[in-house]
């Protein structure tokens, strides 16, 4: 694999010792062996078939110890490859066996001890995706052969591999008289590619001459299909390149060239062990259910995972692990999986585990189906004396239930195990009768069934509840009689505040903004104020998780329109993506809004703003004019009564909480601008 000379330079450095390595001229492997032994290189590979162990039958030749060092096959002058050459250290192993016939001459018995030794040793060498085999021919004078005494080494040059190439190499004879010997070696790889952090973000730092082009390549090297890019650039000379470190997974890779015909590209994955990246691969895997009735595990890297179906109480306790009777599964990402033969519940969810811990759950028919339900899950299990055996399956375990024929009087049950306990008869009564739904049955194994527990609760609360009424009715009839007393004051409206990154003044701006509608009946959310929750959850997961809140507490969601954020919207309404840099944010929530002013559901929901001299407002997409648009501070009074809705009421007057919002603006403009 023959490599620019540039590349090989700058990853071996400029020292004394890397100037130093041996060059070889010739293009074809070679082998030479020390004094006193022959060598011969078979032509071409060899299968790599290392075969059993074989009894040795007298004497023979074997490899002790492996040595490798980094030479340059060179073909031409600047036209270099990296090669590894491979010392085997050979020592004779073994003794003579006794002669078993009497009367043989001495010449006789000294003739075979007085022979040469000779050997088929196999080179096994693997980069991947290089895998090859060699074989050497050595012999050994009968003078140098003494039984576990070293007779001298082999030499062969050599292996080619790549750059930041992983090489493993493997040793024995043919016949193989004992385990094989290996080796492992990392290859030096481009330390002029430097990973450092710098805060929340992470920089490539590529320290190149000025004069040098080269490509770069992000890419995802998923292990299903082909790689997929997620950014290209030709560049020249030092570069420091920022990544988002939300952005880091395991399978992110970069890829280098130089520009010239027929350079070879090197790759590099160095974020394979960073515990970021591992984090953020769990944060953006997702289980999806497919209208086949199977389901995915969608991720952009591969991942050692095992699937359960598991049973989720209504009281949010642990999900308990369908296991047995159902077992687990090995998962490969991207593929579509079959359900087993269940009925759909939406207790039953998915968990997905990885090194025996759980890192992701999903309740796959809650959406469909409603909440979770208050019942009761019974295992029943096939039993070696062609019976079953019914339990209740509760966080502390599967609660054995007591049967109507036993004799035997049981322990009282700890407190985590008294719903079962108690209600046991009950449940075993209503499994008998068919009062509980199947959900999924195995002739070998046994079934699951859910049997609802609402009635048993209804009948035992009923009188409590009775009496929470009356006591609410007469608390509330105390309320009517207090007609002095204050109101309760309102529930605060919940708003988020979405803007664009437009630079330190341009924050403090929004900063003042979500402060001054703080000090009313609102209760604001802006990504300023939640940084930790945005680095720990991400960018388009956090606004999700708001804009969906706000939304169900019948909130209200304001743009802030500036210069920036118009042209970003331009941008993404055209192309449906945005350049990468300080505006991911934008494009995070913007493809969280989108959806809803496409549909025709902005309206009663969005308000649109922008500030006094900074904007115009025809310059505002015509897709979010629909919300109404308002210019701060001049129409402010407006803009807050539409902030409050029909159906609140702030105290004070609204003159004076006008005045106050747009003090606080008035002051944050006049510094920025």
């Amino acid at each position: 694999m023959p490599v620019p000379w540039f590349l090989l330079s700058l990853a071996l450095g400029r020292s004394p010792v890397v100037v130093s390595l041996e060059r070889l001229m010739e293009p074809q492997d070679t082998a030479h062996c020390s004094l006193g032994l022959s060598c011969h290189l078979w032509d071409g590979d060899v299968l790599c078939l290392p075969g059993s162990i074989e009894s040795a039958p007298g004497p023979v030749l074997v490899p002790t110890r492996l040595q490798t060092e980094l030479v340059l096959r060179c073909p031409q002058e600047t036209d270099c490859a990296l090669c590894v050459r491979v010392v085997v250290h050979l020592a004779v192993h073994g003794h003579w066996e006794e002669p078993e016939e009497a009367g043989k001459s001495d010449s006789e018995l000294q003739g075979p001890r007085n022979a040469s030794l000779q050997a088929q040793v196999v080179l096994s060498f693997q980069a991947y995706p290089i895998a090859r085999c060699a074989l050497l021919e050595v012999q050994v004078p009968a003078d140098l052969v003494q039984p576990g005494q070293s007779v001298g080494s082999a030499v062969f040059d050599c292996f080619e591999a790549g750059l930041g190439a992983e090489v493993r190499i493997w040793s024995y004879t043919k016949p193989r008289y004992q385990k094989e010997l290996n080796v492992t070696q990392q290859l030096p790889a481009l330390p002029w590619l430097n990973v450092s952090t710098d805060g929340d973000n992470v920089l490539l730092i590529l320290d190149v001459s000025k004069e040098q082009k080269f490509g770069f390549l992000l890419y995802w090297d998923q292990a299903q299909g082909p790689l997929k890019s997620l950014l290209y650039k030709n560049l020249t000379g030092p570069q420091n390149i920022t990544l988002n470190h939300t952005d880091l997974v395991p399978c992110l890779c970069i890829q280098l060239w130089s520009q010239e015909p027929d350079s070879v590209r090197t790759s590099f994955c160095p974020f394979k062990k960073d515990p970021r990246a591992h984090r953020n691969l769990w944060h953006m895997a997702r289980l999806r259910v497919q209208s086949s009735g199977s389901w995915l595990l969608d991720t952009p890297c591969s991942l050692r995972t095992e699937v359960a179906l598991c049973w989720q109480a209504p009281d949010q306790s642990p999900c308990q692990p369908l296991v047995p009777p159902m077992p687990q599964k090995n998962v490969t990402m991207n593929r579509p999986f079959e359900f087993p033969l269940v009925k759909e519940h939406p207790n039953l969810c998915v968990q997905v585990s990885s090194w025996e811990k759980v890192e992701l759950q999903e309740c796959l028919w809650a959406d469909s189906l409603g909440p979770f339900k208050d019942d009761m899950l019974l295992v029943e299990m096939k039993t070696d004396l062609n019976d079953t055996s019914v339990c209740a399956l509760e966080p502390s375990g599967c609660t054995p239930l007591p049967s109507v024929a036993s004799t035997v009087t049981a322990p009282p049950p700890p407190l985590t195990w008294q719903r079962a306990a108690r209600l046991g008869e009950q449940l075993l009564l209503d499994f008998r009768t068919h009062q509980c739904m199947q959900l999924w049955n195995d002739d070998d194994l046994g079934s699951l069934w859910a049997c609802p527990m609402d009635k048993y609760i209804h009948k035992r609360w009923v009188l409590v509840w009775l009496a929470c009424l009356l006591l609410a009715a007469a608390l509330f009839f105390f309320l009517l009689l207090k007609k002095d007393r204050r109101k309760a004051a309102p529930r605060a409206r919940p708003a988020l505040l979405l803007h664009s990154a437009d630079g330190a003044y341009y924050e403090r701006l929004v900063g003042a903004l979500a402060s001054a509608l703080s000090q009313m009946p609102l209760r604001v959310a802006v990504d300023l104020w939640s940084r930790r929750e945005l680095t720990a959850h991400g960018a388009l997961a956090w606004f999700h998780q708001q804009r969906r809140r706000t939304l169900q507490e019948d909130g209200v969601v304001i743009l802030l329109f500036s210069p920036a954020a118009v042209a970003q919207c331009q941008q993404w309404l055209q192309l449906q993506t945005v350049e990468p840099g300080p505006h991911d944010a934008l494009a995070a929530w913007l493809s969280c809004v989108l959806p809803d002013f496409l549909q025709g559901q902005a309206t009663g929901r969005y308000v649109g703003v922008y500030f006094d001299g900074l904007l115009h407002p025809d310059t505002v997409p015509a897709l979010f004019r629909v919300a109404p648009l308002f210019s701060l501070p001049s129409q402010l009074p407006a803009f807050l009564d539409a902030l409050q809705g029909s159906s609140s009421q702030s105290p004070g007057r609204p003159a004076d909480r006008a005045e106050r919002v747009a003090q606080a603006l008035l002051s944050a403009l006049d510094s920025c601008t």
